[in-house]
């Protein structure tokens, strides 16, 4: 066989997508010495956690299946034995591997190999083809696949795989072909040996810096390794993301309890370090929403009001968050518009007597006397009500909680009308919170990223409300 003389084909299924929050439910491998199996091994494992119902109808495996299996702890030295002295060989591998070495990691044991992906394989002796998951390589080369979606399944369909290029290829072709598909991702030359080895598969916040020490880029992520691996694994082109990798000369990262920490941090140093290549700062003080005033004959018929720093509980008609005026002249141009509503009325252009949108039958009309303040004021409000702040979901405060497998971190943010209070990395430090809960201040980075967290079902089974903290 030309291939590598070990091989451990391997595949397994999960609870899900992230190596790092979850957790294995079925193993299977088969060890390839040579050309020949000399082992073949299986087995469901109890994730510990329930399986999403979705993972459950696409996989097949349910939460009473793995309830009596064994867990990883217990097949741990089974499955180290299996693996040992061989190259580790699955399909999207740094999937399987990142699960398998997590599992290991969640232990305190290290597990490292050397890592062969089929997908990267198939792309370099088949290039001619442009898709090369499992699906497809069962439908080009006729492959067989007794259960698909279960662990052995699925590494049979490797096996098959293996033993199909082996036969169909020189010895030179396929060495040059696995050496393409275990090549790790691409270090800058500036960056020392061995400075990304260390990158945790956790949950974090990453900082690149160039020569003298100059800060290039933050950024975050819920697998700092894979995140940061991504920015390497541009190559040489001329991509944003190339050009970056070329300058970097040092990494830093600092793991955190989860997605949640790491947002809030990421935004904390963005705010207060500034780094080369990271959006133009716009001063948080400035934003700002605006207020209808109704019946007003004039225009302007709006007053700002200043939201930066303040309660959004004490906001009354407030509409929109701009940090510009050309941000919020861009929403009510859209809303003219949309509702046929004036735009000198609105303060978008000046002058009298009728507007250009009315001549354009764009207007309807109230520039011209053809339609009462308290007519296109009414449906102005009603327009406006759809970029009101988005109503907050709970009573009162609530606590978003994190844990990361990975290092054992906790953390407990405290949340409230959109507002972050204040984080805990402890019960004890959290009840201490919950005594002198500071004031509420808005932060419209802080607002949208509650927004987009709070938006994922999953996120919410993080959350629990509190009762009048403080």
């Amino acid at each position: 066989m030309s291939l590598p003389d070990s091989l451990v084909l391997i595949d397994v299924e999960t609870t899900g997508a992230n190596p790092v929050s979850d957790r294995v439910t079925e193993i299977a491998v088969l060890r390839i010495e040579r050309g020949e199996i000399v082992a073949r091994w299986e087995s469901l494992v109890n994730p510990q956690r329930p399986i999403p119902s979705l993972i459950q109808r696409l996989v097949g495996i349910t939460d009473e299946m793995v309830a009596a299996a064994p867990t990883f702890a217990e097949l741990a030295d089974r499955v180290r034995g299996h693996l040992d002295g061989a190259v580790f060989v699955a399909h999207n591998a740094r999937f399987d591997y990142g699960f398998i070495r997590n599992e290991f990691s969640r232990l305190g044991q290290q597990f490292e190999a050397s890592v062969l992906c089929t997908v990267k394989l198939s792309r370099a002796l088949y290039p001619e083809h442009h898709r090369h998951g499992l699906d497809a390589l069962i439908e080009r080369h006729g492959f067989t696949c007794g259960a698909r979606h279960r662990a052995m399944g699925d590494t049979d369909v490797l096996w098959q795989f293996a033993r199909l290029v082996s036969g169909s290829f020189s010895a030179d072709v396929l060495a040059r072909a696995c050496e393409r598909a275990m090549k790790l991702p691409a270090r800058p030359p500036g960056l020392p040996e061995g400075a990304l080895e260390g990158v945790p598969d956790a949950p974090g916040v990453y900082s690149f810096f160039g020569d003298s020490d100059r800060l290039l880029y933050i950024g975050r992520s819920a697998s700092l390794r894979a995140r940061v691996m991504e920015h390497f694994s541009a190559g040489g082109g001329g991509s944003r993301e190339a050009g970056l990798a070329r300058q970097v000369r040092r990494v830093e990262w600092e793991e955190t309890a989860g997605e949640f920490a790491a947002s809030l941090r990421e935004a904390e140093l963005l705010r207060a370090r500034r780094p080369l290549h990271a959006r133009p700062a716009v001063g948080g003080e400035e934003v700002f929403g605006l207020r209808l005033v109704p019946q007003r004959k004039r225009a302007p018929i709006f007053e700002r009001v200043p939201l930066h720093a303040t309660d959004p509980a004490a906001w009354e008609a407030v509409h929109g968050t701009f940090r510009t005026r050309k941000e919020a002249d861009s929403l009510l141009r859209e809303l003219a518009q949309l509702y046929q509503l004036c735009p000198r009325r609105l303060g978008l252009e000046g002058g009298s007597g009728p507007c250009g949108a009315h001549e354009a039958r764009r207007c309807a009309g109230v520039c011209a006397g053809k339609e009462s303040i308290a007519a296109h004021d009414a449906r102005l409000a009603g327009a406006l009500g759809a970029v009101t702040l988005r109503a907050w979901p709970w009573a009162g405060a609530v606590v978003v909680e994190e844990r990361c497998a990975h290092s054992g971190r906790e953390a407990f943010h405290l949340v409230d009308h959109w507002c972050h209070l204040g984080s805990a990395d402890s019960a004890e430090a959290l009840a201490a919170l919950l005594g002198n809960v500071p004031a509420r201040r808005f932060d419209l980075d802080t607002y949208r990223m509650l927004v987009r967290w709070f938006a994922a079902e999953a996120n919410l089974a993080t959350v629990r409300p509190i009762e009048n903290p403080g």
